[in-house]
């Protein structure tokens, strides 16, 4: 794909070969990355298309993910984006658009069913049998003690940009050894931040949930330190309610871990790469993250 034109032609082939009765009316390019190009047609259909020539073990992780997607939705008490078709010669692998907007882009007006279905939506996630998700992802054991690293690193980057009154918590917090190492693995959406949450703009109910390509096996708490850092606790509390599983002491320091290191690393991304809502965002998180 050497070209927009190029790309644009070659999308529309695409379109024409799997879906041969749909006329396509739009198409409008969502985002670019090292590896993919990703774009919405007609408001209704997310395509997303390799950059790349063609590579064996990257069409193979294309049709894992439409597979996982196919399998979430059977647990799944959220919607998740509905594979319609995959190309694997041509890296390309097409969803129903979830509708809605962003999480991250609106006001919670109802913290208390937002949490509510949070947490049942985490519970029926965490609870997916492991043998049911074999093959199409990875466990992710990351030490605790390499996520405190990267977050002293991500500090150094970014302390001269924050408030000054929030430099000494979290100083300490980066002085401390982290929790101890979990050992429990569960089915994770493993990315779950705000901008993953769709919601209806005018109700504010969540209307699904996108991007699985991180999902992996690890520790549940990623997937609630997210709701944390994210939105706080006047959600992560009735998440906790509604969820399924016992939270106990140790699981909600290494929640507020994850939750803290995560925020440092999103403000450390937005300032480098100049995504200037990421860093806002975090440097708001950081005043219940870190209370």
């Amino acid at each position: 794909m050497a070209d927009a034109r190029h790309d644009l032609s070659d999308l529309r082939d695409l379109l024409a070969r799997h879906l041969p009765d749909r006329p396509v009316r739009s198409i409008v390019q969502l985002g670019r990355g090292s590896d993919n190009v990703v774009y919405d047609v007609d408001d209704d259909l997310i395509v997303r298309c390799r950059i790349e020539a063609a590579d064996p073990q990257r069409s193979e992780t294309i049709r894992a993910e439409a597979t996982l997607l196919h399998t979430v939705a059977r647990w799944s008490t959220l919607p998740v984006p509905e594979p319609v078709f995959v190309d694997v010669d041509a890296g390309a692998l097409a969803y129903r658009k979830v509708p809605g907007v962003a999480l991250s882009t609106y006001t919670v007006t109802d913290a208390r069913r937002l949490g509510t279905a949070l947490g049942e939506f985490l519970g029926a996630l965490h609870d997916v049998p492991l043998d049911a998700v074999a093959g199409l992802v990875a466990r992710d054991d990351y030490p605790l003690s390499a996520w405190l690293d990267d977050a002293r690193r991500d500090y150094g980057q970014i302390r001269s940009h924050l408030p000054a009154e929030l430099r000494s918590p979290i100083e300490d917090f980066l002085a401390h050894t982290p929790p101890t190492q979990p050992d429990v693995a569960v089915f994770c959406h493993n990315d779950l931040g705000a901008e993953h949450i769709m919601v209806d703009a005018a109700t504010g109910a969540i209307t699904g949930v996108i991007d699985w390509t991180d999902a992996a096996l690890t520790d549940p708490m990623r997937d609630l330190a997210l709701v944390f850092r994210d939105l706080g606790p006047p959600v992560l509390t009735p998440t906790l309610e509604a969820y399924s599983r016992d939270v106990g002491a140790e699981d909600q320091q290494r929640l507020a871990f994850y939750a803290r290191c995560s925020v440092l690393e999103d403000i450390a991304y937005g300032l480098r790469t100049g995504v200037r809502a990421y860093a806002e965002a975090g440097i708001a998180h950081l005043r219940w993250t870190f209370a």
